[in-house]
């Protein structure tokens, strides 16, 4: 008994020695017994705490550094934003912003020759709108091929008007390029159209070869621009009429007023004017019943509204005596059409309510004076400066 009491006390001796050497002490009563733990491949010690400490709390000397703990609004996401749904049977809808946009071809050419000015820069022009200066945005020199229609009157009471359209309709057609579109039309009491636009010179001249005999001696000059202006204006480009005849107008079913109004509204378009029968009206105007007569009077009126039409629009007017005048008239209506200068501003008055804006194009020197142009021997040359008069402005629904 005495033997078996101190074999289990001598057990329970060597059993504390060898934990005691092992660096373990027994738990006391009560106390969860560990986890069993294992050294890790780095060799530290079961036990050692790697981890960081808690946010905003003292950690072990050894161990990571604490971050300071983030206010609650800083840890808290924002709420999502409330999405916006269309109503059932609405489509996405997007708000475009309209920024107007004016594109002005200017034409510079020499009084005298009628031959246009190169090599001119952005800052030789200044372009004004209602007497503000605008801020040119976009300037270049393009030369491009022709879009355009020849609106001829074939309708007289004498022959001398018939021939001098003819001689000044072919003097046009013998100046075109292959690369041109061009279309035929006349008007008398009604408009024909003859041949729609084409490339083909055969055309043309085909066209034209029909004109011999008129069968009316009614000009309805407005109504036939008014027509050539919106059958133009679903033409993309800019476009150029042609317009070849007297300036008189009989039965018109649109008035000087309207016809005015829609050169004014349709953009993209330049009308050069060649008025006929010269020859006729100076002898009848010579000979002593033609002054100061009716006729006098109506030819007068139909000069300024063909020239008028040219200006409004940045084309010119002219007015020839005889039929060799026409190719050098042709030589710089083409020279003036092929050859421009095109600035592009954003109006500062930025209205869209359909007014119309008139356009003043001035050329400067680099000290902004009047630009001086010479001739190689430094003798002053006047010069045109060929611009449209205004636009009409945009409106809402546009």
């Amino acid at each position: 008994m005495k033997s078996s009491l101190t074999c289990r006390k001598l057990f329970a001796f060597t059993l504390m020695a060898g934990l005691m050497v092992a660096g373990l002490t027994p738990l006391a009563k009560g106390q969860d017994s560990p986890q069993q733990s294992t050294p890790n491949q780095s060799g530290q010690k079961p036990g050692d705490d790697q981890s960081a400490p808690e946010a905003g709390g003292p950690g072990g000397d050894s161990g990571a550094i604490a971050l300071p703990k983030k206010a609650p609004a800083e840890t808290e996401a924002p709420p999502p934003a409330p999405k916006v749904v269309n109503p059932a049977g609405m489509g996405d809808y997007s708000i475009k912003v309209n920024v107007p946009l004016v594109n002005v071809d200017v034409a510079v050419m020499l009084d005298k020759t009628k031959q246009f000015v190169p090599s001119l820069h952005q800052g030789n022009f200044r372009i004004f709108e209602d007497g503000v200066e605008q801020k040119v945005t976009g300037f270049q020199q393009v030369k491009q091929p022709i879009t355009a229609i020849m609106l001829l009157e074939f309708a007289s009471t004498s022959s001398a008007f018939v021939y001098d359209m003819r001689s000044a309709a072919y003097a046009f057609a013998q100046q075109l390029r292959p690369e041109d579109y061009i279309a035929v039309a006349t008007y008398d009491l009604h408009t024909h159209i003859l041949t729609d636009f084409t490339q083909d010179k055969r055309r043309i001249y085909e066209s034209l070869s029909t004109l011999t005999i008129p069968m009316f001696s009614d000009r309805n000059m407005f109504d036939a621009l008014y027509e050539m202006l919106d059958r133009v204006s679903n033409v993309e480009g800019r476009k150029y009429i042609i317009l070849i005849g007297s300036g008189r107008d009989t039965f018109s079913k649109v008035n000087l007023d309207k016809i005015l109004k829609k050169i004014k509204t349709t953009p993209d378009v330049t009308i050069f004017t060649i008025s006929t029968g010269n020859v006729l009206r100076e002898m009848v105007t010579a000979s002593s019943m033609g002054r100061g007569s009716s006729h006098e009077i109506d030819y007068a009126q139909a000069d300024n509204e063909m020239r008028t039409f040219a200006s409004m629009t940045g084309g010119q007017w002219y007015a020839p005596m005889f039929q060799g005048q026409l190719p050098e008239i042709f030589h710089a209506i083409n020279d003036s059409i092929r050859n421009a200068y095109v600035l592009s501003y954003h109006p500062s008055n930025a209205k869209l309510d359909g007014s119309y804006r008139k356009i003043k194009v001035e050329l400067v020197d680099q000290d902004g004076k009047p630009l001086r142009i010479e001739d190689p021997k430094h003798k002053p040359l006047k010069y045109d400066i060929v611009a449209r008069q205004g636009y009409s402005a945009k409106t809402q629904v546009q």
